[in-house]
């Protein structure tokens, strides 16, 4: 069995454990297997930006990705990419979204993230989040500037809402993806990221970020209120559910040690029951 077809196939089940999933199922069964393509596709290269092996061996595996988009889109599909192959005609996929991805697992892959710059951090959301969302407003049908506004606000809520969520889990990997200007605004001169998680003014380099997210998620809504309903009906269930983790963080806050905030299956069925049928 190639490693294309071992890394894509049982595209739903491996979304089965995501918060997107229950996005996904309210979706008509073509869209909905295509988003499960493109899940699919980004776990895969994630998978292989967080593994354990040595760096150039990442890296190398990253670029035969690289290189199997490259022959999809020659129309030389790798076996196992059939599915991801039906996907990208189907809903003109851009090869450029899903180099972009890439290009964001290349990142992490590298060398762990310390600390970036507002900049740098803006690049990374816009690699590993919003060009996810490029690729998915095109399976919702949003081809216009809407959908790209959209994947733009949306994938950048999204990811700096997990940054928060995840301070713990990245730190005890090597990784801090808090920015280095709101440390330094918060009065922390360390990178390191265990320290950084353990300092007591952490809260005040969190601010600057929540109000991103904020001001990132409140661009998404006005994108989708210029939508048709029907299609934006997942985005609106991935944005009430992140929306909510964050605002139950900045209740908390961030000063150690944190409880991990997550939404109980009855809210999220909720949020669904609220946007699925409008």
């Amino acid at each position: 069995m190639s490693q294309a077809l071992e890394t894509t196939s049982g595209s739903a089940g491996r979304a089965k454990g995501s918060s997107f999933y229950l996005a996904m199922r309210i979706l008509p069964r073509e869209q909905r297997e295509g988003m499960f393509e493109v899940y699919s596709f980004c776990r895969a290269v994630d998978d292989i930006a967080d593994s354990d092996l040595p760096r150039p061996e990442r890296l190398a595996q990253l670029a035969t990705w690289r290189k199997w988009i490259a022959q999809l889109y020659a129309g030389r599909v790798p076996a196992g990419l059939e599915g991801l192959a039906r996907t990208k005609a189907q809903f003109e996929l851009r090869q450029e979204d899903f180099l972009a991805v890439i290009d964001g697992m290349e990142m992490d892959a590298r060398e762990d993230i310390r600390a970036p710059s507002f900049d740098t951090l803006d690049l990374y959301c816009d690699r590993v989040a919003s060009a996810v969302g490029r690729l998915s407003v095109r399976v919702f049908r949003i081809f216009n500037d809407d959908g790209v506004q959209l994947a733009h606000h949306l994938g950048r809520a999204l990811q700096l809402t997990n940054i928060l969520r995840d301070i713990d889990e990245d730190a005890a990997i090597g990784r801090l993806y808090l920015p280095r200007e709101a440390l330094q605004q918060a009065g922390i001169e360390t990178t390191d990221p265990l320290k950084v998680a353990a300092d007591p003014r952490i809260g005040k380099a969190c601010a600057p970020v929540v109000a991103r997210a904020r001001e990132h998620f409140a661009q998404a809504d006005a994108v989708m209120a210029r939508c048709r309903r029907r299609l934006v009906r997942a985005p609106k269930i991935m944005e009430a559910a992140y929306r909510k983790m964050l605002d139950e963080m900045a209740a908390r806050g961030f000063a150690a040690p944190r409880q991990r905030v997550r939404l109980s299956k009855a809210h999220l069925l909720r949020i669904v029951l609220q946007h699925a049928f409008i």
